[in-house]
């Protein structure tokens, strides 16, 4: 599998040899949307709590007498029939959403991303990018002379001077090659990886 190398002005250089087994696969949808849900839920902190029924601050007299009045019989203020009464099933600070996926099932998925991001042209290898200083009006120029507008880039480290460049620029998104993630190679509309996190992705999926 050939990837394309590009120079500073985003321009075509020369290739760069890849794995078939992860830049060369058929695209799974219904993979990839498992890998993708899965990584959203495990994401999810389980910081909300409803009030249950005994845990809601009403008095649990009687409202009315069982018989004669005409309407049904209630029990007390609490119940959760009633406006202002506890929740039936209320979720709680312990409820789990992890999504169990397998690991070779997470690497089919992420395999099965970036093969179908090389066939639209949205995956580019560059030899390797850095920023003299930490300004962001220098990666802003950078990345807009490589004809990028909304890019993640990878890279083997990130160095202080493109973090803290980076950071300022909310369609740029700088990570390292091992946390890469489905939903930001999905979401952006771009990916410029460098040659060295480009084998460091190979020996991470391999």
């Amino acid at each position: 599998m050939e990837l394309k190398l590009i120079n500073d002005d985003g321009q075509s250089a020369a290739s760069v040899s890849a794995s078939d087994t992860l830049f060369g696969r058929e695209y799974n949808e219904a993979l990839v949307h498992q890998v993708v849900t899965a990584y959203l839920a495990n994401a999810r902190s389980a910081n909300r709590a409803q009030k249950g029924r005994s845990d809601v601050a009403k008095s649990t007299r009687k409202p009315w007498r069982q018989k004669g009045t005409g309407r049904a019989r209630g029990g007390m203020a609490s119940s959760p029939l009633w406006r202002g009464g506890g929740k039936i099933f209320p979720n709680s600070p312990e409820e789990n959403f992890s999504h169990k996926v397998n690991r070779k099932m997470y690497r089919a998925g992420i395999g099965a991303i970036l093969s179908q991001l090389v066939r639209e042209d949205r995956l580019s290898v560059v030899e390797n990018f850095t920023v003299e200083a930490p300004k962001t009006n220098i990666l802003a120029r950078k990345l807009k002379d490589m004809g990028l507008n909304e890019v993640m880039i990878i890279t083997d480290s990130v160095d202080e001077n493109l973090y803290l460049s980076s950071r300022n620029l909310p369609r740029v998104l700088v990570v390292e090659a091992g946390h890469a993630d489905p939903v930001s190679l999905m979401r952006f509309a771009s990916v410029l990886i460098t040659r060295g996190a480009l084998t460091k992705i190979e020996e991470l999926l391999a």
